[in-house]
């Protein structure tokens, strides 16, 4: 096999996804069990190793790129943040790969977080391609912290002839309904390195004499359907702990809010809000009222309620909330605490009346959409696995711009299709 793209921690597939949309296969590395199965499902050729133990021998001679997005765990803000602490040595152990020398074992006795070497990994692939002019293009994405380490990988690999770029990238301006800002490494043997032209901003931009201009960020309504008449909001019931255990409340206690669309309780208010009639006090167990509506005016009584929805990041105090309208903050998942919520406010212009809908946990397929994902993407395991994956994944979106200018691709608005 040659022009092989290497995908280091490859998760389930946003890095291969990215590549499929643009014509090309990658083989993924990647330890989590559920993860390979989700790629094999998508078609993504994948090896299930640990990318610490691997060896790099196998890829020498036939390596064009290599992406690396090693497990933000240790650094992220979802997390204890150990991989901070940990910086000196993880510095140690790449500047130590780059020269030839592994004192991973000896660094990693001292590590306060064991998954804070991993981040060191790419170094060792890297090393090893060099020797043979290989590979053409790195692609490498982390969380904001990691910024620092990526201008350490920066400056080791323009001693070896690539031109890089390093920085943090919305994903927001790239179509991802989402404001994932991350850290970015764009290395080129070929080509000056640099980060793919925004394509959507805050705030619409008026067309100018050089083009038009950036389109406005994309909303979660946009991305899951909600609003379209001519398709359905993507379904999956809710089930399975966040974090892979039992159920955390009742089954059957809280519906998806897709599940309240496809049950007859969801119509689409003129004003873009969401429409719920509460199960009068007694009548069951259930959030909502089993009773189909005909979308008619007289459907909705006084009884009735108008509601807008947002996403609640998590169940902390300082969770970030968005409306539909706006795109999500950035999806992580993997701790009960980091449970994604749809939250009623009344409408615009309304007032409260009335106890507002409970609180309607995301469903993976959503949240994989959000993550621009299909909304189909074949996501194995249980609740708790696929949200694991899909909070660790690159937004496949983001992912395809930044390679793109690498493989002599472009990417069209046509080629993520957000709503079911």
């Amino acid at each position: 096999m040659s022009g092989l793209v290497l995908d280091l921690f490859a998760g389930p597939g946003g890095w291969g996804h990215a590549l499929a949309v643009l014509g090309v296969r990658d083989v993924g590395l990647e330890w989590d069990e559920w993860a390979c199965k989700t790629r094999a499902a998508a078609g993504q050729l994948t090896v299930r190793a640990d990318v610490a133990r691997y060896p790099v021998r196998p890829f020498l001679g036939r390596t064009m790129g290599c992406i690396a997005s090693p497990p933000c765990q240790a650094w992220s803000m979802a997390g204890k943040r150990l991989g901070l602490l940990d910086q000196p040595l993880v510095h140690q152990a790449v500047a130590d790969l780059a020269r030839g020398r592994d004192t991973r074992e000896k660094l990693l006795e001292s590590c306060r977080d064991v998954r804070s070497l991993l981040a060191a990994e790419p170094m060792r692939y890297l090393h090893a391609l060099n020797s043979v002019g290989e590979p053409d293009w790195v692609a490498m994405e982390e969380v904001p912290d990691v910024l620092a380490l990526w201008r350490q990988y920066a400056a080791i690999l323009r001693t070896w002839g690539f031109s890089v770029w390093t920085g943090i990238l919305n994903a927001a301006d790239y179509g991802v309904p989402q404001t994932r800002r991350r850290a970015i490494l764009l290395a080129s043997r070929t080509q000056t390195a640099q980060p793919p032209a925004p394509t959507h901003a805050r705030t619409a931009e008026p067309e100018t004499l050089f083009g038009p201009g950036r389109n406005r960020w994309v909303s979660m309504a946009e991305a899951l359907g909600w609003g379209a008449t001519d398709r359905p909001v993507p379904t999956v019931c809710a089930g399975g702990g966040p974090g892979g255990g039992p159920e955390p409340f009742p089954s059957g206690s809280r519906k998806s809010l897709s599940d309240a669309r496809d049950r007859g309780t969801w119509k689409q208010p003129p004003a873009g809000g969401v429409v719920l009639k509460p199960r009068r006090k007694g009548s069951g167990n259930g959030t909502h009222e089993d009773r189909p509506v005909d979308g008619s005016a007289s459907a909705f009584t006084a009884e009735a309620h108008r509601w807008s929805w947002s996403l609640r990041s998590n169940n902390q105090t300082n969770a970030t909330v968005r409306s539909i309208q706006e795109p999500a903050g950035t999806l992580f998942f993997g701790h009960r605490a980091n449970e994604c919520v749809w939250v009623a406010e009344p409408g615009m212009g309304l007032d409260r009346q009335g106890a507002a809908p409970e609180p309607i946990r995301i469903t993976a397929q959503e949240a994989g959409v959000l993550q621009t994902f299909p909304a189909d993407y074949p996501w194995a395991g249980n609740k708790g696995q696929m949200f694991s994956q899909i909070g660790n994944a690159v937004p496949p979106r983001l992912a395809a711009h930044l390679l793109a200018p690498y493989l002599g691709k472009t990417v069209s608005p046509d080629d993520f299709a957000l709503a079911a």
